[in-house]
């Protein structure tokens, strides 16, 4: 209950603090506390995304869904240098522990190494016959991505309140939980993604105000031609490490490397017509953009042939003596790659093409299991492993990418201000959907959407932050707004314990998994 106002006191234009923030600067008010809390509340995020990925990682004790693939092609580059093939019931007996299915004839991958060779550290560490150690490199990794989007949304608003809470929504999300418990590509992908990003939000804190402060001093009074070109930007090259590293997981990654060249130009631009510079279109593309390709492609270019060195060093790898030249080879195997991924078009029952992802329409089911083992005091049970994430999360990102496009165009278009922050999820979900796109013939799935996972949660917290209401809105606008967002979060996490079962293979019964199962589709 509120306390009553006094009188002649409009309660539109009452401006004392919500309990939410009177706690919040209770806390945060304190630099001592302040410090305390920026280092605890990443920590605690963290924490809770590795006992969400890492408890019972090893079950089931079965190789799952395309760990068919990259589990024994990761064995196969740690003892080999290059993916061999696998003699008939190679699975079975790989579960055991038994590797002697292996032979030395190479196999045609269709992806680059780097995932694997990071597969491959678990199953050395553990040895081939332990579940948890095909597994414990993308939990690991999982479990880091979660702590990359908390920075990357603290980059973004300065907010530990707003990065906490995305840091949580990716933390107890499926897609991102069952990425990190199975031996899949994708997980893996996804942390190198988002750590580019994040690389590209500290290159614009760091550059953009040195341009424009430069700019005003060299131009006083009249508009300069050209704006400086900056050589010196360490955070754009550890981009390029990182998504070439992206890329040398899957080529996918490619697709967020020239999203990010692109958003360099433009943002470099946008920042050159601020500061004044009278050529800014030509300054950005031809002398600074020639700058940021130099910084960012050549070294994306070496992560991905150092990638390769097992094929390079050994003489078994696939067409690697087809040439007299190893890198004649190397290309030649390359294109019969390309051929591959633009003519697989073979039918799965789990496929789903693009347009189909922002409905949720045809989740995978990458192990099912259990079924009539008695459980909870029954004998109808089942388990399964399945790629639905949290459909809340999951249905509100996809709105809040739409309001934060929505309010993007609007800003260009009246040429009014907005936040820059709005782009970043923007660019992020244009390079990791839109693509597919192009492609509605070829097998694809639904799981491939956890590289857009942390983007969509960007954009709903940038959302969720303006339904909670700024400081100078009125009181009565930033308790309902607040209300709101603390609503709509306890659903979120009260609906992923309610899902967790089902990303981590428990046995339920039969009537409690049938009640996960909101569309028929979703079988």
């Amino acid at each position: 209950m509120t306390a009553p106002l006094l009188p002649g006191v409009d309660a539109r234009h009452d401006d004392r603090p919500t309990a939410w923030e009177r706690l919040r600067d209770a806390w945060l008010g304190d630099p001592v506390r302040l410090r305390l809390v920026s280092w605890l509340a990443p920590l605690l995020v963290t924490l809770l995304a590795a006992v969400l990925r890492i408890a019972g990682l090893g079950h089931p004790h079965a190789i799952v869904f395309d760990e068919t693939y990259y589990v024994k092609d990761a064995w196969s580059l740690w003892v080999q240098g290059y993916e061999g093939t696998w003699r008939t019931g190679a699975n079975d007996l790989f579960v055991k522990g038994d590797t002697s299915a292996l032979e030395e004839s190479a196999s045609f991958v269709v992806h680059p190494p780097l995932g694997k060779w990071l597969i491959a550290l678990g199953i050395a560490a553990f040895g081939p016959g332990s579940s948890f150690g095909w597994r414990i490199s993308t939990a690991i990794i999982g479990t880091l991505t979660v702590l990359v989007v908390y920075l990357l949304a603290k980059a973004l608003t300065r907010s530990v309140t707003v990065a906490s809470l995305a840091g949580l929504l990716m933390a107890v999300d499926g897609l991102g939980i069952v990425l990190s418990r199975i031996g899949l590509l994708d997980g893996i992908l996804t942390f190198f993604i988002v750590l580019g990003i994040l690389f590209l939000v500290y290159d614009r804190r760091q550059t953009m105000p040195r341009l424009e402060d430069r700019a005003s001093h060299e131009r006083g009074d009249d508009p300069t031609l050209w704006g400086r070109v900056f050589w010196r930007r360490p955070w754009v090259i550890a981009a390029g490490l990182a998504l070439g590293a992206a890329t040398s997981v899957k080529w996918s990654g490619a697709y967020v490397l020239a999203a990010a060249g692109i958003y360099l130009v433009v943002t470099d631009a946008l920042a050159r017509r601020r500061a004044g510079v009278a050529l800014w279109p030509t300054d950005a593309v031809l002398r600074q953009g020639l700058a940021s390709f130099v910084l960012l492609v050549p070294v994306a270019a070496a992560v991905y042939l150092a990638s390769w060195s097992g094929w390079f060093l050994t003489k078994g790898g696939y067409d690697r003596n087809i040439t007299d030249n190893a890198l004649t080879s190397w290309f030649k195997y390359h294109s019969d790659i390309l051929a591959f991924h633009v003519g697989l078009t073979s039918s799965h029952p789990y496929a789903s093409p693009a347009w189909q992802w922002p409905l949720l329409i045809r989740p995978t089911a990458f192990w099912v299991g259990g079924q009539n083992a008695p459980c909870f005091g029954t004998d109808h049970c089942i388990g399964t492993i399945t790629s639905i994430p949290n459909p809340l999360i999951w249905y509100l990102g996809v709105a809040a990418s739409v309001y934060l496009l929505v309010r993007f165009v609007r800003g260009l278009v009246l040429r009014s201000p907005m936040p820059w922050s709005y782009a970043i999820p923007l660019v992020g979900l244009a390079a990791t959907y839109l693509p597919w796109l192009a492609f509605p013939e070829r097998t694809i799935f639904q799981f491939y959407t956890v590289v857009m996972t942390p983007f969509l949660i960007l954009a709903l917290v940038l959302a969720l932050r303006d339904i909670a209401g700024h400081r100078s809105a009125p009181r009565h606008r930033r308790q309902s707004g607040q209300r709101t967002v603390a609503i709509v979060v306890v659903m979120i996490v009260l609906l992923s314990a309610f899902f967790y079962p089902l990303w981590i293979g428990l046995p339920v019964p039969w009537w409690f998994w049938q009640a996960h199962n909101w569309m028929i589709t979703w079988i």
